[in-house]
């Protein structure tokens, strides 16, 4: 059994705001880290968290997603024009809604056109005044659908879903990575999270098991022309052994194997996960 190697923490950073607490890993290829927001940013980031809009079973998961940490890393503000690609069942979509309503930005939600971002439309449905600047657009792009404008947003944002463009080989996810980097301003964010896979478990997991290497995510981001801003081990779990008989799934909230092991698997917790930054050039 392949156990993950403990991760080095190069830099701790101080409380922020309503008790935000960030752990910043040392960036590759020479990035810096940079400061994370303070004052009025994270004050906003704790109301959103804390919108009453949002669904409960969603909350009780903050403890493995770290909603407010993982934005405020990401440097996201109240006030960015912000892309959220495939929001499958609108986890962040609850948080970012809110947060970019009340600071006068703009939240775009993206997915397989259009039945992909239906979920996202019924909590509006529920809350449309969370959801008061929230639009729509294809991803990919199709013909006759809404599209993100080129060069138009500050951020882009993917939670947990490289490992289902690499389903669809290489030239799918590369082709996803252009897309974002086109959606994007110069020197605009883009923030991914992904289950980890180690890099030295085998590549072929990466078409099955639903991780992936952060290796692979970085080398897809550089062909696309991102430089590599930094990570953090903010969404990081040194329980995760990454070798279960059905994959990431098995972990909670899916729970793949049902009530075998289940005890196991639930103390184990979601996944382990690699929190990457990406800059587009200027």
């Amino acid at each position: 059994m392949t156990r993950f190697k403990t991760l080095r923490y190069a830099a701790l950073a101080s409380t922020i705001g309503a008790g935000i607490v960030l752990a910043a890993c040392m960036p590759i290829d020479g990035a810096a880290n940079e400061t994370n927001p303070q004052g009025e940013t994270s004050t906003a980031l704790a109301a959103a968290v804390a919108a009453p809009s949002r669904t409960p079973a969603n909350v009780a998961r903050d403890r493995y997603r770290h909603p407010a940490e993982t934005l405020a890393w990401f440097g996201v503000k109240p006030s960015d024009t912000v892309v959220e690609i495939w929001p499958g069942g609108g986890w962040y979509s609850e948080i970012l809604a809110p947060y970019s309503a009340a600071g006068g930005g703009k939240l775009t939600v993206v997915g397989p056109w259009p039945n992909g971002v239906n979920s996202v439309r019924k909590l509006e449905q529920a809350n449309p005044a969370a959801f008061a600047t929230i639009n729509y657009a294809a991803f990919p792009a199709a013909d006759g659908a809404p599209k993100v404008p080129d060069g138009s947003a500050d951020v882009v944002l993917t939670f947990r879903n490289v490992h289902n463009w690499r389903f669809g080989g290489v030239d799918a996810a590369q082709a996803n990575f252009n897309a974002m980097f086109a959606m994007l301003k110069p020197g605009g964010t883009l923030g991914v999270v992904e289950h980890r896979l180690p890099e030295d478990m085998a590549s072929a997991l990466e078409e099955k098991s639903g991780y992936m290497k952060k290796s692979s995510v970085i080398a897809f981001a550089r062909a696309a022309g991102f430089d590599f801003a930094g990570e953090s081990d903010i969404n990081a779990n040194l329980r995760d052994t990454h070798d279960y008989p059905d994959g990431v799934w098995t972990l909670p909230p899916t729970y793949q194997l049902k009530d075998v092991d289940r005890a196991k698997y639930a103390a184990i917790g979601e996944s382990d996960r690699m929190t990457l930054k990406f800059r587009k050039p200027r």
